[in-house]
């Protein structure tokens, strides 16, 4: 894959960030639509290969209900062929039900490592490993 291509793909995830980072669930939706492949799939360390479009829907509207207020930086950013890996660091106040618990009102920080694969301008498969040991922790969900 040319080097053109991989700063393409890089782009492409820092657009889909900026949307992420709106807070507006409907600029979200829209840029799901737009940067992930109606046929993607999403692989989790729970399940493998579910649909990445409606999985990805469910996740923003459950995280912004749960921390309105959600910010995602992305940390590092590596290309390399059709591949992407991301590092990030995301902010946010639970002021919102999360996980069937009421809201705490505390700030968490943790962080997430996401690899996705694109094809014609699109992610196709997205990876990813997010510390919500972590994030509970942060929120009294769980002992230290």
């Amino acid at each position: 894959m040319s080097t053109a291509q991989e700063a393409r793909n890089k782009e492409t995830y820092h657009h889909f960030h900026s949307a992420v980072n709106s807070g507006d669930l409907e600029v979200i939706s829209k840029a799901i639509d737009e940067f992930i492949h109606p046929d993607g799939r999403f692989h989790t360390a729970e399940r493998t290969g579910v649909a990445a479009v409606p999985a990805q829907k469910r996740i923003w509207e459950t995280l912004l209900r749960a921390f309105p207020d959600i910010h995602v930086t992305v940390e590092d950013l590596i290309a390399e062929g059709d591949k992407i890996v991301a590092r990030q660091t995301v902010t946010g106040t639970n002021s919102g039900e999360y996980r069937g618990m009421p809201p705490t009102g505390t700030s968490v920080t943790y962080n997430e490592i996401f690899i996705a694969r694109f094809a014609d301008g699109r992610i196709t498969d997205f990876w990813g490993v997010v510390d919500l040991y972590s994030q509970l922790r942060q929120l009294g969900h769980i002992q230290a």
